[in-house]
């Protein structure tokens, strides 16, 4: 993109806003930036996010940054195995003043909600999370409850294979706009981190993260998206990476529409926070990976042989041609 180029829409301010959200989150977080710039993508794209990895490596933390940075309601709910339904939804309380049954709203009733380990909960849990992740409502007792605009769940989780843990359902997964998988980091990255902890710089940076943007202007800024520009051929080319998810044999489940439709609104994001108002094939290859790794299943002959999901998404790419 030339230095000269002009948008077609002001972009000036969401823009600047989401830079300076970034750089609050970098005051504290350090390393993980695939992870922080995904999250701010998601918080555009009105996407619900996972992110696995090990413990310790700052999942609670930077989704508790990201509460203080943008003012809005949060909650955070710990994942157990004795976890019930109404723990999370709320529950009908009879008052005896009124003789009447009164619903008392649940902790997923904020704006950003935090899951911690959200794969140590049963199925029956998990269910319950359906219908508010995707239809942004709670169903209880015949009544609907809206929840309050924006809302955003942010679940994290150990990788499945540890002790005590569930495989959360397909079903769920899909309603996940990206799932982010972390690494440890690098020893310059660690250096830096056990510097800052002896310095107890950690801590006064956390006292140091000021809110910078109000929640009513997160949708304000989110009106955008249907103002960016998708040419014809980055609608096709985002059908044929779906597509190739469902002919690939190496893969026994392919991804659904709902996942060329989280490409579609990421990708429109991700040219926003990058200057633009169009798309263009490089914002779809950057979060293909996040978009489709977690709604594909292998098949069992490619997970007996290592294979990750993130590899055979870059080998399915390579075959299709990329427009220009």
């Amino acid at each position: 993109m030339s230095d000269n180029y002009q948008s077609r829409i002001d972009l000036t301010e969401v823009k600047s806003s989401f830079d300076a959200i970034k750089m609050e989150i970098e005051k504290v977080i350090i390393g993980q930036k695939d992870m922080v710039d995904l999250l701010l993508v998601s918080i555009l794209a009105n996407g619900h996010v996972l992110i696995e990895g090990n413990p310790g490596l700052a999942k609670t933390l930077t989704a508790k940054l990201l509460s203080k940075v943008i003012t809005t309601d949060f909650s955070r709910i710990q994942f157990t195995p004795d976890l019930m339904p109404s723990d999370i939804l709320g529950t009908s309380v009879f008052n005896f003043q009124t003789s009447e049954f009164e619903f008392k709203k649940g902790p997923i009733f904020s704006n950003i909600i935090l899951i911690d380990e959200i794969n140590r909960a049963p199925a029956k849990t998990q269910s319950a999370l359906f219908e508010v992740m995707e239809e942004k409502q709670v169903t209880i007792d015949g009544s609907r409850y809206k929840m309050t605009e924006p809302f955003m769940i942010v679940a994290t989780q150990n990788p499945i294979d540890m002790e005590g843990t569930y495989r959360l359902p397909e079903a769920q997964m899909d309603r996940f706009i990206f799932k982010i998988t972390i690494e440890y980091p690098t020893l310059e990255e660690e250096i830096l981190i056990i510097n800052k902890h002896h310095d107890n710089q950690q801590l006064l940076a956390l006292d140091n993260v000021v809110s910078i943007v109000k929640g009513t202007k997160i949708i304000e800024h989110r009106a955008l998206l249907d103002k960016v520009v998708v040419d014809e051929k980055i609608i096709k080319f985002i059908a044929q990476i779906v597509q190739a998810t469902r002919s690939s044999p190496n893969i026994y489940v392919g991804a659904s529409p709902r996942a060329s439709l989280a490409l579609l609104n990421a990708g429109k994001a991700h040219a926003i926070l990058n200057g633009r108002d169009f798309v263009t094939p490089e914002d779809i290859l950057r979060i293909s990976p996040y978009v489709l790794n977690h709604r594909i299943t292998l098949t069992p002959e490619k997970e007996m042989e290592g294979t990750t999901s993130n590899k055979v998404i870059e080998q399915l790419i390579k075959g299709i041609e990329i427009p220009r």
